[in-house]
């Protein structure tokens, strides 16, 4: 089994859009970005948007649901330079503990919500549950960091 090239992981509750698209996947220099996302994945809404986003960048985009992520990553093409994102700490812990090789966890837009309060940056918002998920990635060897846009400064979780 192959190591898939994840050359970013990103947490953004908006998953793809111009930031991803323009930003993050040219800094990344990846070529495919793979949305795990068990709603998005049968969203063809959603997936035609956030294909538009991609395809003006002229960058790859696979929509998987999370199980489906973590069956086939291992079969990526060493050609493909993944970006890999997921809505929510508790499905990038989900893809982690399922196997896939994160080594690093960049946390990007995280939504305010009730119940939920700021962490070091205005556009990350978390509760208890997220802050359990970020430890659980961290002992199993994660590095969890927040970067809003690349050249940010990087908080450590």
């Amino acid at each position: 089994m192959a190591k898939p090239d994840i050359v970013l992981a990103r947490i953004d509750n908006r998953l793809v859009h111009g930031q991803v698209g323009n930003a993050w996947a040219g800094a990344s220099k990846a070529n495919l970005i793979v949305v795990a996302d068990d709603e998005c994945a049968n969203d063809e809404i959603q997936k035609s948007v956030m294909k538009m986003t991609a395809d003006s960048v002229g960058i790859g985009i696979r929509f998987f649901t999370l199980q489906k992520t973590i069956d086939i990553i291992h079969k990526a093409s060493t050609k493909q330079h993944i970006f890999l994102v997921c809505r929510t700490p508790e499905n990038m812990r989900k893809l982690i503990e399922g196997g896939v090789p994160i080594e690093n966890v960049n946390v990007g837009n995280m939504h305010r919500q009730p119940g939920k309060k700021v962490l070091h940056e205005a556009h990350v918002y978390t509760d208890s549950k997220d802050m359990e998920d970020f430890e659980a990635m961290k002992k199993a060897g994660v590095n969890v960091y927040i970067q809003i846009a690349p050249g940010d400064k990087k908080y450590s979780v």
